[in-house]
C-alpha cells in the first residue's frame, strides 16, 4: 500500500466514525490526516522525480559507456598499417638532445662567443681565451633552484 493510499485510508476511517469537527481535538485529527495526505502527495512527487532521474542518468551512463568503448576500440589499427615512418622525414638528425646543456657567453671587450656547459658557469668565473678578459658568473638561489626542478 503506497502512502497515498494509506492516508486515504485514514481519511476514510475519520469520515466512517463521523467525527465532530467541531470539537477542538478531533478538528486536530482532522487536520493532521490533511497534512498527511498533503505529505504522501509530496512524498509520491518526489519518488516519481527520483525515478526519472535514475533512468536519465542510466541512459546517459549508456551512452557514455558506448563512446568510452568507440574511442578506446583497439580494432582501429587499420589506420597504423597505412603510417610508414620511413615515408616521413622527422628531422630527427636536426636536433640533438644533451642531458648537459650549454650556454652561450659573449665577451664584452672583444665580442668573441664561447659556448659553457653548466659546470664551467657555476665555478663563477673564466678568463676570455682570445683577449683574456675575464668573464664572472653569477646565480641567485632562485636560479639554482630552478634548473633543480
Amino acid at each position: 500500500m503506497t502512502l497515498s493510499e494509506k492516508a486515504a485510508y485514514l481519511k476514510g476511517l475519520m469520515d466512517g466514525i463521523k467525527l465532530d469537527t467541531e470539537k477542538d481535538e478531533n478538528r486536530l485529527l482532522g487536520k493532521i490526516v490533511e497534512f498527511l495526505q498533503d505529505l504522501a502527495v509530496s512524498v509520491d512527487d518526489l519518488e516519481d522525480n527520483a525515478i526519472a532521474v535514475s533512468d536519465e542518468l542510466d541512459e546517459i551512463e549508456d551512452n557514455l559507456d558506448a563512446i568510452d568503448e568507440f574511442l578506446m576500440d583497439d580494432d582501429d589499427d587499420e589506420y597504423d598499417d597505412d603510417f610508414d615512418d620511413e615515408d616521413y622525414d622527422f628531422g630527427d638528425d636536426d636536433y640533438e638532445f644533451d642531458d648537459d646543456p650549454t650556454y652561450e657567453v659573449t665577451c664584452p671587450k672583444c665580442g668573441e662567443v664561447q659556448q659553457l656547459n653548466e659546470e664551467e658557469l657555476l665555478k663563477g668565473s673564466i678568463a676570455c681565451p682570445k683577449c683574456g678578459e675575464p668573464l664572472e658568473f653569477e646565480f641567485d638561489e632562485d636560479d639554482e633552484a630552478e634548473e633543480d626542478e
